[in-house]
């Protein structure tokens, strides 16, 4: 065990180095996964726009020759009309009319109806399309920067990450993914006593967990904080 918090406390050391380099970089790494985010959801809500134009365009298309197919039917029976031989039959052209014409006026409806849905749908995707241009042109210009600070960290962030990956793989899989939970949400998941304390939160350490601390033969936690608390006599030794 003693080993295993000999690593944990290397792992936070290299990790704290990592998170300087990061610091480095200030809010690019953040601001240009934000732009990523909002680009791929942007994207996605205009090719949704661009089906709902398409849906609007067929309609129309149909719309407009059914309108045709009427038109031309209204054309035909009003001409039939005239030669009819009886009422019956005059009648039952009067009535086609009457179901074209019906027909034509709910089919126009339709046609303007479909008209105005796309125009409000082609200019909410060009306010789509303009704001996408410009979180793309922001993006590049994040990224080409975010390039820059990174080829001057390259190195000494290339160094510590092959440190990490060296002590990670000498680590038990639970310890480590107990270290890892504990970072996450305190930043930093290793502390060692310091002046009777918790070198992480600054609270007083009782006597007796000091001794236990410094047998080295378990996973101490601070009970303020909730850090690996390890021997002060790590902090001068390596692994």
């Amino acid at each position: 065990m003693e080993a295993t918090l000999r690593l944990l406390y290397q792992l936070q050391k290299v990790d704290s180095n990592l998170d300087d380099v990061e610091e480095t970089k200030g809010d690019l790494p953040e601001i240009v996964k934000d732009l990523e985010e909002k680009i791929a959801a942007l994207a996605e809500k205009a090719a949704v726009k661009q089906k709902y134009i398409d849906e609007f365009v067929s309609s129309r298309n149909k719309a407009d020759n059914d309108i045709k197919d009427f038109e031309e039917k209204l054309k035909k029976y009003k001409e039939q009309q005239y030669q009819v031989r009886n009422n019956k039959e005059y009648d039952a052209i009067t009535k086609e009319i009457d179901f074209a014409q019906e027909s034509v006026k709910t089919l126009s409806k339709q046609f303007e109806d479909f008209e105005n849905k796309m125009s409000i749908a082609k200019s909410e995707l060009e306010e789509y399309t303009t704001t996408l241009a410009e979180y793309s042109e922001s993006l590049s210009e994040n990224k080409k920067e975010l390039a820059e600070v990174s080829k001057e960290t390259a190195e000494e962030e290339l160094k510590y990450t092959h440190e990490r990956e060296k002590i990670v793989a000498r680590l038990n899989k639970d310890v480590l993914a107990r270290y890892e939970k504990i970072r996450s949400g305190r930043g930093k998941a290793v502390s060692i006593i310091r002046k009777n304390s918790c070198s992480g939160c600054g609270n007083r350490i009782p006597p007796q967990h000091i001794m236990e601390i410094r047998r080295d033969d378990k996973i101490y936690l601070c009970q303020h904080c909730g850090r690996i608390v390890v021997s002060d006599e790590h902090a001068t030794t390596t692994v």
